[in-house]
């Protein structure tokens, strides 16, 4: 992967900012705690999937067999939220 200029680290880091800001005000996490958890573009994509599969109108059965079909696809977000929260009990 080429470098990034110093114009375009900026505009990452600034992007990384605010969709931390965004998804904090839809999780009990934190800005940095999302900014820690998820730092690739690849991690804040599985993270969206899954809360969007969570936050969808359907019905917990449905929500429950979409999560099964794309578990592939949302697992790494799972497991540190997973972790995230298990580490408090």
């Amino acid at each position: 992967m080429p470098k990034k200029s110093k114009i375009g680290e900026l505009a990452s880091k600034e992007t990384k900012a605010e969709f931390g800001e965004e998804l904090s005000s839809y999780t009990s996490l934190t800005v940095a705690e999302i900014k820690a958890l998820f730092p690739t573009k690849s991690d804040r994509d599985e993270l969206v999937e899954l809360l969007r599969i969570v936050n969808s109108t359907a019905d917990e059965n449905s929500k429950k067999a979409e999560l099964i079909e794309k578990i592939g696809k949302v697992s790494g977000a799972v497991v540190k939220l997973a972790k995230t929260f298990a580490s408090g009990l």
